[in-house]
């Protein structure tokens, strides 16, 4: 699926964009789960508006705004299942990461035209931190997505930074790293952009009449282990590629109280 001129793109850069990982009538069937998760969250009247809060825009524009997210989305629909675990996936996994893989977690992200969020500059490391730095983002998209859709946008070598200071533990000072200053990495359906949970990345405000519906698997070598309870999810350490050489620690230790 890709070339070790790839990995080294990805271990110098901190990103890596994989065209043509799934193929259309993949594409159609995880839109037609993510648009069923959207119904059934209606329906439980949980349908909340997940914008992130905060200065990075002026509060009256930042209050018009609208992004669907939920979390762990395997647990709703067994296509993103089937999704997470693609052969292709585990391809390119087993070269950037090794090859023992586990999931962290499971996501969607749906901006909807004209007014869908846009996500201040970021990295993931602060949500859930571990010893290796081996976490990853696979965003898989299901729309073309490109700079009026608002698609994502990296600053690459920034993984080489290390973890940096944020604002809330959310995003970083936009200051410093404003939205506009991230390498556009525009998409097809089907591409899936991979980048380390240290690269900093966001994405400005969908200004188009199309939809960005993106799906987002976050990954990590078996071996490496978190260093805070942050985030933890009954799920998480799910097998997608190789074997768990710890036996002792196979599933997260949680109290149920």
């Amino acid at each position: 699926m890709i070339q070790s001129s790839d990995v080294d793109f990805y271990k110098d850069q901190g990103y890596l964009l994989v065209k043509g990982v799934f193929n259309q009538q993949e594409v159609e069937e995880m839109r037609t789960g993510v648009d069923n998760i959207i119904q059934r969250a209606v329906q439980a009247k949980k349908d909340h508006n997940a914008t992130w809060d905060g200065d990075y825009l002026p509060k009256e524009k930042l209050k018009r705004l609208v992004l669907k997210g939920f979390h762990n989305i395997h647990y709703h629909d067994h296509v993103f299942l089937r999704a997470l675990t693609h052969p292709n996936m585990r391809a390119v996994l087993e070269q950037i990461i090794g090859p023992n893989v586990q999931l962290h977690h499971s996501k969607m992200l749906v901006k909807p035209p004209e007014n869908g969020a846009a996500f201040p500059m970021h990295q993931d490391y602060p949500y859930f931190p571990h010893e290796n730095h081996t976490m990853l983002a696979a965003s898989v998209h299901l729309d073309n997505s490109n700079e009026e859709n608002g698609c994502l946008r990296v600053i690459p070598e920034s993984h080489k930074q290390g973890a940096l200071p944020h604002i809330g533990s959310h995003y970083l000072n936009q200051k410093e790293y404003p939205i506009s200053e991230g390498t556009l990495c525009p998409a097809e359906a089907g591409d899936v952009l991979f980048f380390n949970y240290l690269t900093i990345h966001g994405s400005d405000v969908n200004k188009s009449n199309r939809t960005r519906r993106n799906i987002l698997f976050q990954y990590r070598d078996a071996s490496d282990f978190p260093t805070s309870n942050e985030h933890f999810d009954w799920g998480m350490g799910l097998m997608v590629n190789g074997e768990n050489p710890h036996f002792e620690r196979v599933t997260p230790k949680y109290k149920i109280v």
